[in-house]
Formats: C-alpha cells, structure tokens, sequence
C-alpha cells in the first residue's frame, strides 16, 4: 500500500544556553537509559509496541526522570529495534539484543512545538526548555520550504548530540498530490528501469553504466574530519565555537555534491526514458560496505532522498530492492552463476562463464533485473506480467516472461 503522505526530514541547530545544554545532556541519558530498560525486558520475545509498552513503562517511569511521553516513546523505539533485529535474523545475518549508545531523543507533537518565531519547545527530564532554530540568513535554505508552508505538519523528529553541537532532525509530512499518487503506483507498461548501486569510491553507478564518482565527496570528508581533530585537540572555547562551524560547512558542501548527483542520475534517466529507478536497500549497508564510514551512510541516504522527490516532477518511480547477492552474481544473460570469488575488490570475473566487468557496474545491472522481474510479476498475472526495459551502456535487456532478452 502507498504511503498518503510525503516525508522529509530537515536538519538545523540549537541554539543552547549552559543551562539548557545540562537539561538536554540529561534527558539524552535518561532516554537512552529508558530505551535499553525496554529492550531488556522485552528481548527476545516481544517485539511489537503493543506488547513491549505495558511490560517496560513502569520500570523506565520508576528507574529514569522521563517524562510520561518520553517513557512511551522509550518503549517505541526499543520495539522498533527489536523488530530490526528478527528481520535481519530472518535474513540470515547474525544479531543481538539492541544495545543503545547513541546520543539521540526522539520527540513528538507531544513533547515538541514550533513557535512562528523559529523556535522549540522542548519536553526535557527539568522540564520545558525554549530554543532558537539556527537557520539560513537566505530565503534559499531548504528548511525554510517546510517551516513556512502550511501544507507541511510536524511529525516525530530526532534531537542529536554531535560535537558538542545540538542538531534537531525535524519530521515533516504533507498529503500526496494526485500526480505523486500515480507516479507511485507499480504501473510497468512498456516500463524501462534504471538501476542504481551505490559504494564509496564510486558513489553511484548505474546500469546504463554510468559511474559518479565519490572522491570528491570523500576528500571534503576527510578535509573537514582533520579539521575537527585539529579544533578538538586545542580545547579552548574559540576552538569549540569553530567546530561547529566547521560542521556547518561540511553539511552544505557535501549537500550540494549529493544534489549535484541526483541530477546526473535523473538525467540519465531522463535520457534513456526510464519510468522507474532502483536502488540498493540502505538497510544493512553497514555490513555490506563495512569500510563506508558514516559520512558516506548519511550521503547515501540523503541521495536517495533527494532523487526520490525530484524524480516525481518527472513522473519516475523510485524504489529500493533487496542487494543480497546483486555484487556476486553474474549478470551476463543467462548465466547468473552466483559465488563470493567472482568479486574481487573493484572487479568482477565469473567463474564459471569468464564474464570480466567493473563490479559495481555488475551489481547495478543485478539491482535492476531484480527489480525488472518483481515489477513484471506485480502485473497482468494471468499474462506472465508485463515486459520491463533495461538500458544498459551498449544495447539494452528485455526482461519478460521468464527470460531476459539482451537487444544489441
């Protein structure tokens, strides 16, 4: 079923006073306390909010400062992450029983309002605290197309500790327009699909083979990364002021890369007039990319994010499929013989046919006729499905029926 809503999410900073930063400090231990009380009562068994909510709440109201509101949603999340980890068992991964570590708090309409002046008020273990939002000086930030259009109504949203900085990831929704609502629809007639792998020392690939590259993405991340070790180790005052600026600076240059990404992708799609583009599950890209920082976890998302919303104005579908096997099977035609040592760091040779080619360009073209094949069964059952399009960088591939065309 398609979401009726829309959802973004914007980020901005706290402006804190000593005083308050000690209130939210507290909470954020509080919280984090009240989220590990509940996964321990609850793990293994129960993992739903139902259940977990009337087995936790007493304990996290006796044993943390939390408010009522705050204990609920302590129990929430604890859920959340106890059904992660039975999806990812049923997977086939390894998991345990989620330990919170994380500097966050998860707030609602309950626990947070926004003022017309650009500030919060915040539900804290000291009670209620009041700061300003530090937005753009310019009509051109992006925060500013949530705050101040009334089609946007706040949802949850996310406080984050990070540097010695408070950033608050806010929750926005918005009812889906008439045109949204049919570009999400699985309709694959005549349907031509884009896939997309993503990785870090090419931040995209595509399977029409077109590589957009990480490094400089990369390079500012390491730049600024030195740049806060550098502030960090000097410890006055000035220096923590400058963190967060440099933190500032970071989200911006690397937000404008990643838009500058979308937009070659959409245009390729554009293009070769793709009606649908298919990603990577993000879920466990931890595990499969174990040396992505999370710098380039956060961009990954925040790309996906940002080709998502702008792939509607062009009528274009955006989904994600399930990666397992995409980087180690072959995906020449008809062979698809799938074995760990047909990848080999950046290249891909299969071990059975011989089949040489760039791996990430190997596991787009999998991502794609993955999702080529699950679109054309979601149709026309009693036909076999519908036949999906996928361009590739010589020719293209026809996946329909039961089989996969190559068309030179």
């Amino acid at each position: 079923m398609v979401d009726e809503y829309v959802r973004r999410t914007a980020v901005t900073r706290l402006s804190v006073r000593d005083e308050q930063r000690e209130l939210l400090e507290a909470t954020i231990d509080a919280y984090r306390d009240g989220c590990q009380i509940a996964a321990d009562i609850a793990w293994p068994e129960k993992k739903s909010k139902r259940d977990i909510h009337p087995l936790a709440y007493d304990s996290i109201r006796n044993d943390t400062e939390l408010t009522s509101q705050h204990a609920i949603l302590a129990t929430h999340q604890a859920a959340e992450a106890i059904a992660s980890c039975h999806e990812r068992r049923s997977k086939g991964l390894k998991t345990s029983k989620p330990v919170f570590t994380a500097p966050t708090v998860t707030y609602d309409t309950r626990t947070m309002t926004l003022f017309e002046d650009d500030t919060v008020s915040l539900s804290t273990v000291g009670g209620r605290i009041r700061c300003p939002l530090v937005l753009p000086e310019d009509d051109d930030g992006y925060q500013w197309q949530f705050i101040e259009n009334e089609r946007w109504e706040m949802t949850e949203s996310t406080l984050t500790a990070r540097d010695g900085a408070y950033y608050l990831h806010m929750g926005f929704r918005r009812f889906r327009t008439e045109r949204e609502r049919e570009a999400n629809q699985e309709t694959a007639e005549d349907g031509t699909v884009l896939g997309v792998d993503v990785g870090v020392n090419n931040l995209a690939v595509t399977s029409t083979g077109l590589f957009v590259s990480g490094g400089e993405l990369t390079h500012w991340q390491n730049e600024y990364e030195k740049r806060r070790g550098s502030l960090q180790r000097t410890g006055t005052r000035w220096a923590h002021e400058n963190i967060q600026s440099v933190g500032r600076k970071e989200n911006g240059r690397c937000t404008i890369l990643l838009h500058e990404a979308s937009n070659v992708i959409l245009e390729e799609a554009r293009e070769n007039d793709c009606t649908h583009l298919a990603f990577e599950d993000l879920t466990d890209i931890r595990e499969r990319l174990p040396h992505a920082t999370w710098h380039h976890r956060w961009a990954f998302r925040k790309l996906f994010a940002f080709v998502s919303y702008k792939a509607v104005e062009d009528g274009i579908t955006v989904r994600q499929v399930n990666p397992q096997y995409t980087s180690r099977k072959c995906s020449y035609t008809d062979c698809g013989f799938t074995h760990v040592d047909n990848r080999d760091g950046d290249s891909f040779e299969c071990l059975k046919c011989g089949y040489a080619i760039d791996a990430d360009y190997n596991a787009a073209k999998n991502i794609a006729v993955k999702y080529a094949k699950k679109l054309r069964r979601s149709h026309m059952p009693s036909d076999g499905g519908v036949s999906v399009d996928i361009p590739l960088n010589s020719g293209s591939l026809t996946v329909e029926g039961s089989t996969t065309v190559v068309v030179a």
